[in-house]
Protein backbone atom coordinates (compact mmCIF):
# COMPACT_ATOMS: atom_id res chain seq x y z
CA UNK A 1 0.00 0.00 0.00
CA UNK A 2 2.83 2.63 -1.07
CA UNK A 3 -0.04 5.04 -2.23
CA UNK A 4 -2.23 4.05 0.48
CA UNK A 5 -4.48 7.30 1.27
CA UNK A 6 -3.35 9.55 -1.71
CA UNK A 7 -5.33 10.78 -4.48
CA UNK A 8 -4.48 10.49 -8.25
CA UNK A 9 -5.38 11.87 -11.72
CA UNK A 10 -3.69 9.73 -15.01
CA UNK A 11 -4.31 11.75 -17.97
CA UNK A 12 -4.90 9.30 -21.11
CA UNK A 13 -5.52 6.29 -19.01
CA UNK A 14 -8.08 3.88 -21.08
CA UNK A 15 -4.83 2.42 -22.65
CA UNK A 16 -0.74 1.83 -22.48
CA UNK A 17 1.01 3.42 -20.58
CA UNK A 18 -1.98 5.27 -18.62
CA UNK A 19 -3.83 2.38 -17.81
CA UNK A 20 -0.84 0.29 -16.80
CA UNK A 21 0.35 3.03 -14.34
CA UNK A 22 -3.38 4.02 -13.35
CA UNK A 23 -3.68 0.01 -12.73
CA UNK A 24 -0.60 -0.11 -10.61
CA UNK A 25 -1.48 2.62 -8.24
CA UNK A 26 -4.93 1.14 -7.69
CA UNK A 27 -3.57 -2.19 -6.93
CA UNK A 28 -1.71 -0.12 -4.35
CA UNK A 29 -3.91 1.88 -2.65
CA UNK A 30 -4.43 5.33 -4.32
CA UNK A 31 -7.81 6.52 -5.18
CA UNK A 32 -8.02 6.67 -8.69
CA UNK A 33 -9.75 8.64 -11.79
CA UNK A 34 -8.59 8.07 -15.13
CA UNK A 35 -8.75 11.01 -17.96
CA UNK A 36 -9.07 10.13 -21.58
CA UNK A 37 -11.13 11.13 -25.00
CA UNK A 38 -11.90 7.76 -25.59
CA UNK A 39 -15.09 7.74 -23.35
CA UNK A 40 -16.29 4.30 -23.99
CA UNK A 41 -12.79 2.24 -23.52
CA UNK A 42 -12.06 4.96 -20.43
CA UNK A 43 -15.73 4.15 -18.43
CA UNK A 44 -14.67 0.12 -19.24
CA UNK A 45 -11.43 -0.11 -17.93
CA UNK A 46 -12.18 2.41 -15.15
CA UNK A 47 -14.77 0.06 -13.98
CA UNK A 48 -12.18 -3.31 -14.56
CA UNK A 49 -9.65 -1.08 -12.42
CA UNK A 50 -12.01 0.35 -9.71
CA UNK A 51 -11.47 3.55 -10.94
CA UNK A 52 -13.18 6.76 -11.89
CA UNK A 53 -13.48 8.15 -15.02
CA UNK A 54 -13.63 11.29 -16.80
CA UNK A 55 -13.52 12.65 -20.68
CA UNK A 56 -10.97 15.18 -21.09
CA UNK A 57 -9.65 16.57 -24.29
CA UNK A 58 -6.05 17.97 -22.67
CA UNK A 59 -5.33 20.68 -25.00
CA UNK A 60 -8.56 22.41 -23.33
CA UNK A 61 -8.37 24.88 -20.45
CA UNK A 62 -11.87 24.65 -19.01
CA UNK A 63 -11.64 21.01 -19.42
CA UNK A 64 -8.71 21.15 -17.18
CA UNK A 65 -10.46 23.17 -14.66
CA UNK A 66 -13.28 21.14 -14.98
CA UNK A 67 -11.79 17.83 -14.07
CA UNK A 68 -9.72 19.07 -11.99
CA UNK A 69 -12.09 20.56 -9.70
CA UNK A 70 -14.10 17.60 -9.73
CA UNK A 71 -11.61 15.01 -8.35
CA UNK A 72 -10.96 17.10 -5.73
CA UNK A 73 -14.45 18.29 -4.86
CA UNK A 74 -15.49 14.21 -5.05
CA UNK A 75 -12.16 13.09 -3.42
CA UNK A 76 -11.60 16.05 -1.22
CA UNK A 77 -8.14 16.11 -2.30
CA UNK A 78 -5.76 15.56 -4.75
CA UNK A 79 -1.52 14.48 -4.19
CA UNK A 80 -0.86 12.92 -7.47
CA UNK A 81 -1.26 14.04 -11.39
CA UNK A 82 0.45 12.08 -13.90
CA UNK A 83 0.49 13.53 -17.62
CA UNK A 84 -0.22 10.90 -19.79
CA UNK A 85 -2.17 11.58 -22.54
CA UNK A 86 -0.15 12.24 -25.67
CA UNK A 87 -0.23 11.90 -29.58
CA UNK A 88 1.95 11.23 -32.26
CA UNK A 89 3.04 12.48 -35.32
CA UNK A 90 0.43 12.21 -38.36
CA UNK A 91 0.36 9.17 -40.41
CA UNK A 92 3.08 9.93 -43.72
CA UNK A 93 6.42 11.67 -43.47
CA UNK A 94 7.28 13.97 -40.17
CA UNK A 95 10.61 15.26 -41.29
CA UNK A 96 11.48 18.66 -40.61
CA UNK A 97 10.54 19.90 -44.64
CA UNK A 98 7.27 17.76 -44.85
CA UNK A 99 5.72 18.36 -41.53
CA UNK A 100 2.87 20.85 -41.71
CA UNK A 101 2.34 23.50 -39.23
CA UNK A 102 -1.35 22.02 -38.76
CA UNK A 103 0.26 18.72 -37.36
CA UNK A 104 2.97 20.61 -35.16
CA UNK A 105 0.82 23.17 -33.98
CA UNK A 106 -1.57 20.32 -32.50
CA UNK A 107 1.15 17.99 -31.56
CA UNK A 108 2.19 20.80 -29.34
CA UNK A 109 -1.00 21.86 -28.32
CA UNK A 110 -1.62 18.32 -26.73
CA UNK A 111 1.78 16.91 -25.72
CA UNK A 112 3.12 20.02 -24.37
CA UNK A 113 0.58 22.20 -23.84
CA UNK A 114 -1.79 19.83 -22.06
CA UNK A 115 1.14 19.28 -20.06
CA UNK A 116 1.43 22.83 -18.76
CA UNK A 117 -1.98 23.37 -17.92
CA UNK A 118 -1.34 20.21 -15.95
CA UNK A 119 0.80 21.74 -14.47
CA UNK A 120 -0.82 25.00 -14.27
CA UNK A 121 -3.81 23.86 -12.20
CA UNK A 122 -2.85 20.86 -10.16
CA UNK A 123 -0.34 22.84 -8.88
CA UNK A 124 -2.62 24.84 -6.65
CA UNK A 125 -4.39 21.65 -5.36
CA UNK A 126 -1.84 19.43 -4.71
CA UNK A 127 -0.51 22.22 -2.35
CA UNK A 128 -3.47 22.73 -0.75
CA UNK A 129 -3.83 18.71 -0.31
CA UNK A 130 -0.48 18.49 2.12
CA UNK A 131 1.53 18.40 -1.23
CA UNK A 132 2.89 15.70 -3.53
CA UNK A 133 3.84 14.79 -7.26
CA UNK A 134 3.46 15.81 -10.59
CA UNK A 135 4.57 13.02 -13.39
CA UNK A 136 5.00 14.01 -17.02
CA UNK A 137 5.77 11.57 -19.29
CA UNK A 138 8.28 12.86 -21.97
CA UNK A 139 10.10 10.61 -24.04
CA UNK A 140 13.52 9.24 -25.11
CA UNK A 141 12.74 11.49 -28.09
CA UNK A 142 13.38 14.30 -26.00
CA UNK A 143 16.87 13.31 -25.82
CA UNK A 144 17.87 11.87 -28.86
CA UNK A 145 17.68 13.67 -32.86
CA UNK A 146 14.30 12.28 -34.45
CA UNK A 147 13.87 13.68 -38.18
CA UNK A 148 11.43 11.62 -38.41
CA UNK A 149 9.30 12.55 -35.88
CA UNK A 150 10.01 16.30 -36.06
CA UNK A 151 7.09 17.70 -33.77
CA UNK A 152 6.68 14.82 -31.42
CA UNK A 153 10.47 14.92 -30.33
CA UNK A 154 10.02 18.67 -29.82
CA UNK A 155 7.34 18.31 -27.92
CA UNK A 156 8.49 16.02 -26.18
CA UNK A 157 11.44 18.07 -25.23
CA UNK A 158 9.52 20.66 -24.39
CA UNK A 159 7.70 18.58 -21.75
CA UNK A 160 11.38 17.84 -20.29
CA UNK A 161 12.46 21.34 -19.33
CA UNK A 162 8.81 22.86 -18.48
CA UNK A 163 8.69 20.21 -15.60
CA UNK A 164 12.35 21.19 -14.46
CA UNK A 165 11.22 24.41 -14.22
CA UNK A 166 7.76 24.02 -12.63
CA UNK A 167 9.96 21.51 -10.41
CA UNK A 168 12.33 24.64 -9.47
CA UNK A 169 9.69 27.30 -8.94
CA UNK A 170 7.58 24.82 -6.73
CA UNK A 171 10.58 24.21 -4.58
CA UNK A 172 11.26 28.00 -4.39
CA UNK A 173 8.12 28.97 -3.38
CA UNK A 174 7.19 25.53 -0.97
CA UNK A 175 4.41 24.72 -2.52
CA UNK A 176 5.79 21.23 -1.40
CA UNK A 177 4.94 19.75 -5.05
CA UNK A 178 7.55 17.73 -6.90
CA UNK A 179 7.62 17.06 -10.68
CA UNK A 180 9.75 14.71 -12.26
CA UNK A 181 9.75 13.32 -16.12
CA UNK A 182 9.70 9.54 -17.29
CA UNK A 183 11.30 8.86 -20.45
CA UNK A 184 10.45 5.64 -22.04
CA UNK A 185 12.29 4.34 -24.72
CA UNK A 186 10.60 1.94 -27.26
CA UNK A 187 7.68 0.13 -25.55
CA UNK A 188 5.25 -2.18 -27.10
CA UNK A 189 1.78 -0.08 -26.84
CA UNK A 190 -0.56 0.67 -29.96
CA UNK A 191 1.19 3.83 -30.78
CA UNK A 192 4.55 2.37 -30.67
CA UNK A 193 2.63 -0.47 -33.31
CA UNK A 194 1.40 2.31 -35.26
CA UNK A 195 4.64 3.80 -35.19
CA UNK A 196 6.29 0.30 -36.83
CA UNK A 197 4.08 0.56 -39.62
CA UNK A 198 4.28 4.49 -40.40
CA UNK A 199 8.25 4.58 -40.62
CA UNK A 200 8.11 0.83 -42.46
CA UNK A 201 5.87 2.31 -45.42
CA UNK A 202 8.10 5.62 -45.62
CA UNK A 203 11.54 3.30 -45.56
CA UNK A 204 9.79 0.71 -47.68
CA UNK A 205 9.72 -2.18 -44.90
CA UNK A 206 6.90 -4.28 -43.41
CA UNK A 207 5.86 -3.56 -39.86
CA UNK A 208 7.74 -6.46 -38.36
CA UNK A 209 10.91 -5.82 -40.06
CA UNK A 210 10.72 -2.14 -38.73
CA UNK A 211 10.32 -3.47 -35.52
CA UNK A 212 13.47 -5.81 -36.37
CA UNK A 213 15.72 -2.78 -37.58
CA UNK A 214 14.23 -1.12 -33.88
CA UNK A 215 15.05 -3.77 -31.23
CA UNK A 216 18.52 -3.74 -32.60
CA UNK A 217 19.18 -0.29 -31.33
CA UNK A 218 18.16 -1.04 -27.62
CA UNK A 219 21.26 -2.54 -26.19
CA UNK A 220 19.71 -4.76 -23.50
CA UNK A 221 18.39 -6.55 -26.28
CA UNK A 222 14.38 -6.45 -25.72
CA UNK A 223 11.43 -4.08 -26.06
CA UNK A 224 10.03 -2.65 -22.66
CA UNK A 225 6.69 -3.05 -21.26
CA UNK A 226 4.39 -0.90 -20.04
CA UNK A 227 4.92 -1.54 -16.09
CA UNK A 228 8.42 -1.12 -16.39
CA UNK A 229 6.89 2.37 -16.80
CA UNK A 230 4.28 1.91 -14.45
CA UNK A 231 6.69 0.59 -11.49
CA UNK A 232 8.71 4.10 -12.23
CA UNK A 233 5.55 5.90 -11.93
CA UNK A 234 4.41 4.68 -8.59
CA UNK A 235 7.90 4.97 -6.99
CA UNK A 236 7.92 8.89 -8.05
CA UNK A 237 4.29 9.30 -7.14
CA UNK A 238 5.12 7.62 -3.45
CA UNK A 239 6.78 9.17 -0.59
CA UNK A 240 9.83 6.62 -1.28
CA UNK A 241 10.93 9.73 -3.80
CA UNK A 242 10.27 12.63 -1.63
CA UNK A 243 13.47 14.27 -1.96
CA UNK A 244 13.82 13.93 -5.81
CA UNK A 245 12.42 16.64 -8.08
CA UNK A 246 13.72 18.59 -10.93
CA UNK A 247 14.56 15.12 -12.41
CA UNK A 248 14.55 12.82 -15.33
CA UNK A 249 13.97 9.03 -15.55
CA UNK A 250 15.20 7.24 -18.42
CA UNK A 251 13.54 3.69 -18.61
CA UNK A 252 15.05 2.22 -22.05
CA UNK A 253 17.30 -0.48 -21.91
CA UNK A 254 20.28 1.80 -22.79
CA UNK A 255 18.68 3.14 -26.09
CA UNK A 256 19.71 6.78 -25.93
CA UNK A 257 23.41 5.48 -25.93
CA UNK A 258 23.33 3.19 -28.89
CA UNK A 259 26.01 3.57 -31.35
Amino acid sequence: MRLDNKIALVTGGASGIGKAIAESFVKEGAKVTISDINDELGKHIATQLGADFLHQDVSSESEWQDVLGAVYSRQDGLHVLVNNAGIPDREGENNPELTSLESFNQIMAINAGGVFLGCKHAIPLISASGGGSIINMSSIAALVATPFLTAYGASKAAVWQLSKSVAIYCAEQKKGVRCNTIHPGQVITPMLEGLFEEVGTVAGMDANAMQSEFVKKIPMGEFGEVSDIANTALFLASDESRHITGQQIVVDGGMQYYR
